[in-house]
């Protein structure tokens, strides 16, 4: 295996100023969630090139079959997302995005790039291994219900069903030549809230006539923490936050409804359940309590992301033979959200993080801001990295056989 792993890296030198082009190329040419028409035909495309046979999955998902000997002997999948998001790029580079407004700022270009060039190099490299590896390319992840689910349910993981799945994602905290790795809880749920709270506006110097809904809501927002810090087991990360309130008054005017727009996170699917309706209980009994009423919507977003334990230590010694166990790090649990949970929540999963940062060339900025950028070094690793981490992770699956 250490020829294989010398092979890979070679060939992910050899083509890293292509998967330059290709992240730059996708860069200029950003596509919102399910509207990612043109760079799923860039997809299609490349992978022909490549000498590889595509297919169509939901209207802009691509999947392909990478077929080493014995194809049938064990099957693992890699996926990257295709969509970008609705930020205007402030970055002065040759390859800024030309669709004014749109903007690849949370990196999946640098994923897609990769995971093409991991496809070339499993291509070439498809006789040193048994098994398959199943590559998906996903439209849709920054925008609900998810591109992962709509792609699940098309049957993307049968035929042949993956006995593990494993995710790429920057990550700017990290240096570019790192990754790192967390085992079982990694990301959280992400629920949507929409409260309206009703009353009955009028002067705000006649409070005696009125059924103040601005009262209501400052009563509602603090009352309804107490979901997390009286009603959670501290065990299980949870975090309730409002980020949005509306009251359209005036120094004098006291509306008649005010809006909360807010989200609540966990990591544990029965607390999840358990806990909206505890919020949908408090905020309609205390509305009603205080001579008001309340509509409640809580939409169901993403489900909390849990790494295989075995997997990732799988990945992880892998990485670490691959790179040096100096270049691969612990993470901490992250509170935000990703739709490879439904992935996870339907086989062996290892969602782990590719390093982006350059302090030196000012590259330092997070995802989801308009300067976000990444260190292109990370490209070679990253695309590297994907492909022997499938080759290992075929040969401890058939060995497991």
């Amino acid at each position: 295996m250490q020829d294989v792993a010398l092979r890979i890296q070679e060939l992910a030198h050899a083509y890293a100023t292509d998967t330059v082009a290709t992240r730059h190329h996708l860069h200029q040419h950003p596509e919102l969630s399910f509207q990612e028409v043109e760079t799923s035909a860039y997809v299609f495309r490349k992978l022909q090139e490549y000498g590889l046979e595509p297919e169509r999955v939901t209207d802009t998902g691509v999947v392909v079959l990478i077929k080493g000997r014995n194809p049938e002997k064990a099957t693992t999948a890699l996926r990257a997302d295709l969509d970008a998001l609705p930020i205007l790029e402030a970055n002065d580079v040759p390859y800024r995005s030309r669709n004014e407004g749109v903007m690849h700022a949370c990196g999946h270009d640098v994923h897609t790039s990769s995971l093409l060039t991991t496809a070339r190099i499993l291509q070439e490299l498809r006789q040193e291994f048994e098994g398959t590896v199943k590559l998906i390319f996903q439209p849709g992840e920054e925008k609900f219900p998810g591109g992962a689910s709509l792609m699940i349910k098309e049957g993307v993981l049968e035929n042949p069903a993956p006995q593990s799945i494993m995710g790429q994602h920057v990550f700017p905290f990290l240096l570019a030549g790192k990754v790192g790795f967390r085992s079982g809880m990694y990301m959280a749920s992400a629920d949507e809230i929409y409260i309206t709270v009703k009353g009955k506006g009028g002067h705000g110097g006649l409070p005696e006539q009125l059924v103040d809904p601005i009262l209501i809501s400052a009563h509602l927002l603090v009352a309804l923490q107490q979901i997390v810090s009286r009603r959670a087991n501290p065990k299980i990360p949870s975090v309730l936050s409002f980020g949005k309130v509306i009251a359209n008054g005036a120094t004098n005017v006291i509306p008649e409804e005010v809006k909360l727009e807010g989200t609540f996170r966990t990591m544990d699917e029965a607390w999840r359940a358990e806990a909206k309706l505890k919020i949908k209980k408090l905020a309609e009994g205390l509305c009603e309590s205080m001579g008001g009423s309340c509509d409640i919507n809580i939409m169901d977003g993403y489900p909390f992301l849990k790494n295989d334990p075995a997997l990732v230590a799988r990945a992880r010694a892998a990485a670490e033979a691959y790179l040096g166990s100096e270049n691969v790090v612990e993470l901490d649990m992250w509170m935000a959200a990703e739709d490879f949970a439904y992935y996870s929540q339907q086989t062996d999963a290892c969602f782990y993080r590719l390093g982006t940062r350059n302090e030196a060339q000012g590259i330092t900025s997070g995802v989801h801001t308009p300067t976000f950028n990444i260190d292109e070094a990370a490209l070679e690793v990253g695309s590297g990295l994907m492909a022997w981490l499938a080759i290992s992770e075929l040969q401890s699956l058939a060995a497991e056989a």
